[in-house]
């Protein structure tokens, strides 16, 4: 079954906001059977709404709208779903209800809200149960379009609880399988080089998809239909003998995920010491909730004098080595250890650029040191000349450097 997404305003065509919710809805529309045909932002226009219901129609047998629903003037889609599937508004009671248990915690009703409750009369209406603007669904041609709230919180919650669903009661789609395998060690050619022969050869109907980010490749190995879980395991014994430890999870999960499940199964405790990542690598590891059970605290040391004020870095191997080396990466490293008392800790130093490279240290060189009790491993990286990809490799690089240790 073949779906088109269709974000409504403005305020994205301008750049004001920008539209997560099509890459959201897309991957639990995928996950439920369905395939995305396409994706569309228009305007707050009402010709423009009705010619794109039209030309997505020709190709999509789901079509799902969110936007322009809101109380005020430019919130103009539902009374242009009426206009083009020739029908008018009608006030209906239930969804005035819903609206008023929605807001009675924190406002009372006023008109503009109470309008809300205007519905189409020709559509199946479903009450948003963490908002004022209810969901309508129009069935038509054996197709279906529905129109939902653009707050993503909102429209996450009915998609996840009526839309989908719904239409899969409806269509009865046909399930998606897919696995997905975080790697580390290769850019995305080498990768596509070493497994060449296994993609080749993948039995009709199978997919795999690279998606590389910083440090890290992601692979995912997609098929259509229940009944091939079979195939979809031996492929992936396939894959494990072909990439072996280089195969570091098998769910879609960030570095810092990985790295926090492993410290927190073995009851290790880390810290940072960051110089060219500036805390990049301790807001990672304190974006996953829970992460307080394992992680301590961070110093981020970007001028030498906290270098060595703070974490005892050796004047005298700032002089003779520089910032950038692997002798100060060392003691950055063992110094976080005995300033956080932590078991583990991630330091780094190096060049993020555009500037401050020279001839022998040039932008994008990067020292990692990771240490693991009484042992440590220091590394340098030569990553490339662009600041934010350079702080977003030299952070993963650091975790995963502490994951080979932790994980032998």
């Amino acid at each position: 079954m073949k779906a088109a997404i269709v974000t409504i305003g403005d305020e994205i065509l301008i750049g004001q906001i920008v539209d997560t919710n099509s890459a959201w809805i897309a991957g639990k529309l995928t996950l439920a059977g369905f395939e995305v045909e396409e994706m569309q932002s228009i305007g707050d226009n009402a010709q423009q709404i009705k010619d794109t219901i039209d030309d997505v129609s020709q190709r999509a047998d789901v079509i799902l709208m969110t936007g322009g629903l809101g109380p005020t003037k430019d919130d103009i889609t539902k009374k242009t779903l009426c206009e083009y599937f020739g029908t008018t508004l009608v006030f209906d009671d239930s969804v005035l209800e819903n609206i008023q248990e929605v807001i009675s915690h924190f406002t009372s009703l006023n008109e503009l809200t109470r309008n809300q409750a205007y519905v189409p009369k020709d559509c199946t209406v479903i009450q948003n149960k963490v908002g004022t603007a209810p969901v309508t669904w129009f069935d038509y041609n054996g197709k279906v379009l529905v129109s939902m709230p653009g707050v993503p919180y909102e429209m996450k919650y009915v998609m996840e609880n009526e839309i989908i669903p719904r239409l899969q009661d409806k269509f009865d789609p046909e399930a998606y399988l897919k696995r997905v395998f975080i790697v580390k060690g290769y850019t995305e050619s080498a990768l596509a080089m070493r497994i060449a022969d296994f993609e080749n050869n993948l039995p009709e109907g199978f997919g795999l998809a690279y998606l590389p980010s910083p440090a890290l490749m992601k692979l995912r190995l997609f098929v259509r239909g229940e009944h091939r879980s079979r195939e979809m395991d031996e492929q992936v014994k396939k894959l494990h003998d072909i990439l072996g430890d280089a195969i570091v999870a098998e769910k879609d999960m960030t570095a810092e995920k990985i790295l926090g499940e492993q410290l927190f199964e073995k009851g290790l405790t880390i810290g940072t010491a960051e110089s060219c990542t500036g805390g990049n690598i301790a807001q990672m590891i304190t974006s996953i909730p829970g992460s307080s059970r394992y992680f301590k605290g961070a110093v981020v040391s970007y001028a030498n004098e906290e270098k060595v004020n703070i974490l005892q870095v050796s004047p005298e191997d700032l002089d003779r080595f520089g910032a950038v080396s692997e002798a100060v990466a060392i003691e950055m490293a063992r110094g976080a250890q005995r300033v956080l008392n932590v078991d583990c800790s991630i330091a780094s130093t190096g060049i993020a650029g555009p500037d401050g490279g020279t001839d022998e240290k040039p932008v994008g060189t990067v020292w990692i040191c990771t240490t693991y009790k009484d042992k440590y491993i220091a590394k340098k990286y030569q990553l490339g000349k662009y600041r934010e990809s350079n702080i977003m490799r030299a952070s993963n690089h650091g975790m995963l450097q502490l994951l080979d240790m932790i994980s032998e």
